[in-house]
């Protein structure tokens, strides 16, 4: 924790420990498993200068990283294989674990740590970065191209 996250209140980070918030409602995410995970996650640390929005790490099992995004952000786009979604839409609920900014919250802890309560990563940034860093998919910027050719 730093001097930017000290003050930070947010209604979706627990007091203590960690929690799991329904996805959906104050944030989407997505989650990228292993070391492609903290690629990503370095890549948009270093694209956006140091604030990407809040990134979560996990230090066990699939060693997932989680992406913090805008609620309604991740539905309705193709995203890259590797990325799994967290969201709501009918018939469909998702759950994402959330650390508290300090104390134990072993085995998540925070990448990359919020620095406002409504400061989350760019979904278009993130989708683009995926689609070119995890090597599949086309990027937003190319479906924009395509719906403006007429060809």
């Amino acid at each position: 924790m730093d001097a930017r996250t000290r003050q930070l209140k947010a209604s979706w980070i627990p007091f203590t420990g960690f929690q799991l918030r329904k996805a959906g409602v104050q944030f989407d995410a997505v989650r990228v498993d292993g070391d492609d995970g903290r690629r990503l996650a370095d890549a948009i640390e270093a694209i956006t200068a140091g604030d990407p929005g809040p990134i979560v790490a996990e230090a066990n099992g699939r060693r997932a990283v989680y992406f913090y995004l805008p609620p309604g952000s991740t539905a309705l786009r193709a995203w890259p294989s590797k990325v799994t979604r967290f969201n709501s839409s009918y018939g469909h609920v998702s759950y994402v674990p959330v650390p508290a900014l300090k104390g134990d919250t072993w085995p998540l802890s925070w990448y990359v740590p919020p620095t406002g309560p409504d400061r989350f990563v760019h979904p278009l940034l993130l989708l683009n970065t995926a689609a070119l860093l995890l090597g599949e998919g086309a990027t937003a910027c190319q479906w924009g191209d395509r719906a403006t050719d007429p060809s």
